[in-house]
């Protein structure tokens, strides 16, 4: 009876280590190469950019090096599901509401912020080894925007107005949330506006409605 209580506790004990190393698998290490971004990675491991810098607080987007250990969560079916199912609850509590744009056109928005605002502009000096790209690699245009990615995620379609401009378009813009900025933290975006870094600063810091777009 003896051997037999010990085999039942051997075994015991191994179940209880296999379903902590199935607990501790919900995430991984990645080894960060030159080049890498969340965006990347985020393609590499089908997991979106707002979880991977969730996951990463502590790291700062714009300086991934080689040699960094990154975390990258990963997504069970019961997490999907959960998430699911919030995700409904917490749409069916949102109340419809629309904005129109300069063009008669209606736009239907989940959320409304009052933001500060700063503009920046495509010269090497504001952006690093970035200049001319947002954060995906796509060439800065009228309607980019940095954001705080805690705030408001990246790839958000956004309609911006109250902001006063002449190298932005009169009245308002759709815009989309598709860079990030070491000084752009909380309650605060950054416009990308053509021009040089001179003409920029002309734009100050402006009190504007940010309209999260369905």
């Amino acid at each position: 009876m003896k051997k037999a209580s010990m085999m039942t506790m051997a075994v015991l004990g191994l179940s209880l280590i296999f379903a902590t190393g199935s607990v501790h698998a919900a995430s991984k290490t990645h080894t960060a190469v030159e080049g890498d971004t969340f965006w990347k990675l985020s393609q590499k491991y089908s997991v979106s950019v707002d979880k991977l810098m969730k996951a990463n607080a502590k790291i700062n987007p714009l300086n991934i090096y080689a040699g960094l250990k990154i975390v990258i969560p990963t997504t069970t079916t019961a997490a999907k599901t959960t998430t699911a199912k919030a995700a409904a609850a917490k749409a069916t509590t949102v109340t419809a509401q629309s904005v129109t744009d300069q063009a008669g056109t209606i736009h239907t928005f989940s959320k409304q912020l009052s933001i500060q605002a700063t503009a920046y502009s495509g010269d090497a000096s504001e952006n690093g080894g970035w200049a001319g790209l947002d954060y995906f690699g796509n060439k800065l245009k009228v309607g980019t925007v940095a954001v705080d990615p805690k705030v408001i995620p990246l790839g958000t379609k956004l309609y911006v107005t109250g902001y006063n401009s002449d190298g932005l378009p009169t009245g308002g813009m759709i815009a989309t949330a598709s860079d990030v900025g070491g000084a752009i933290k909380g309650n605060r975006i950054d416009i990308y506006l053509p021009g040089t870094p001179a003409e920029v600063s002309n734009f100050g810091i402006q009190n504007v409605k940010v309209y999260v777009l369905k």
